[in-house]
């Protein structure tokens, strides 16, 4: 109101000065728009308004949502790479191999092999290897399992003379629970289903098997094309780090692939000489279960040391599997101890509860092969991240995204 008491009076003086021209005088209606105007500018802003929230809670819910949308891509990217599990675990577990091969195909082709031919044979000597290695555990667990069977049986007698004496346990009581087990593998379901639920496994691991084989030959015949393409994919600000972020996690993965490689032929070494000097059975089978078991890192180790513990006590008795435990744990102290801080060192710096969380998480989500790739990829994002944190300097010979959105494919 005193703002339309003052434009008036303006007004009204304008109108008395002689010899001016003066504006039309405007209308009540135009002047009260103005005014209207005025106020909505003036008006105090919303974000001035006091809604009765803190700001801690608007901090945290802005944070809530966030880490919900991010859960929810998470969740959904999970579920499609479990869909799609059949093609994903072999170019995973082909990604490893082809970790592991590279130095063997660079090795072929400083003899002037063709690139080509040099990955072919690097993945068919790989193939014949690990077949070698399976005969030679068929046959030597065939030729012993007549004896192995019935020493098993007279193991079992004498647990269930222990479990007599010691615990109260009535014969008929042993004889139920293993009539149970029985039951449990001959009954409770459809044979046929079961049939065929075990002939879907087999053809699964059979195409597995040959997307891997195939994926490991164009990684390490065609590896830098490939990386090249894929990062042309991204926008052109995100691929230097996207280039330098890969390689630096290449650089980690065939660092750990490489020193689980050779601790575990060392745990299959110490393993097996200490069986065969206690005149154990089945010594070659034993040592290639350890150095198998030896890529889960902490777990694979207990669970192939105690195959080798029972064995001993089954052929041998209590006193040579308490030697044969004494073995088992003295090669994994100079396995956790020695080898993995000296051929790891930095190159893979994964702290052991992580190691121990990532397997449990991969063998929730993905069973035995989970519990293979989850330290892998544990340490490859924890390589990733560190690298895009400005934690570690770009890996040698990295040439920026630039010269990898340049390279031909």
């Amino acid at each position: 109101m005193t703002t339309r008491i003052i434009r008036r009076r303006r007004l009204a003086q304008q109108t008395t000065v002689p010899g001016v021209a003066v504006a039309p005088a405007r209308g009540a209606a135009e002047e009260d728009l103005v005014e209207q105007k005025a106020a909505v500018r003036d008006r105090p802003s919303a974000a001035g308004v006091d809604t009765g929230v803190t700001p801690a809670v608007q901090i945290a819910s802005a944070w809530a949502w966030r880490v919900l949308v991010i859960a929810g891509a998470a969740a959904v990217l999970g579920w499609v790479l479990r869909y799609l599990s059949e093609v994903v675990v072999p170019v995973l577990v082909a990604t490893l191999l082809a970790a592991l091969l590279v130095p063997v195909t660079r090795g072929l082709q400083r003899l002037r092999l063709p690139r080509g031919a040099a990955a072919g044979i690097t993945v068919l000597a790989t193939l014949a290897l690990v077949s070698g290695l399976l005969t030679v555990v068929g046959t030597q667990i065939s030729s012993s399992f007549g004896d192995l069977s019935s020493q098993v049986g007279e193991g079992i007698k004498k647990l269930r003379d222990l479990a007599r004496v010691n615990f109260g346990v009535s014969d008929a009581q042993v004889s139920d629970a293993v009539q149970n087990v029985k039951d449990a593998f001959t009954t409770g379901g459809d044979v046929a289903g079961k049939a065929a639920a075990v002939g879907t496994t087999a053809s699964h691991f059979v195409a597995g098997l040959f997307i891997a084989l195939f994926a490991t030959f164009f990684f390490l015949y065609e590896g830098d094309r490939i990386w090249a393409w894929l990062v042309r994919l991204l926008p052109r600000r995100a691929r230097d780090k996207a280039d330098s972020s890969g390689r630096r996690a290449w650089v980690s993965l065939t660092a750990f692939v490489r020193a689980t490689i050779i601790v575990a032929a060392v745990d299959a070494i110490g393993i097996t000489i200490g069986a065969w000097l206690l005149g154990l059975p089945l010594v070659a089978a034993i040592g290639i279960l350890v150095f198998v078991g030896a890529f889960v890192p902490v777990v694979g180790a207990l669970v192939s040391g105690s195959v080798a513990v029972l064995v001993g006590l089954v052929d041998k008795g209590p006193l040579v599997a308490v030697a044969m435990l004494a073995v088992v744990i003295g090669v994994q102290q100079l396995e956790s101890h020695v080898l993995q801080p000296f051929l790891l060192g930095r190159a893979v710096s994964v702290h052991p509860l992580a190691v121990i969380l990532a397997i449990a998480a991969g063998v929730v989500v993905a069973g035995i092969v989970g519990a293979l790739l989850a330290v892998p990829c544990a340490a490859v994002a924890n390589a990733v991240v560190n690298h895009l944190a400005g934690n570690d300097p770009p890996p040698h010979g990295h040439s920026g995204g630039r010269a990898a959105a340049d390279a031909p494919t």
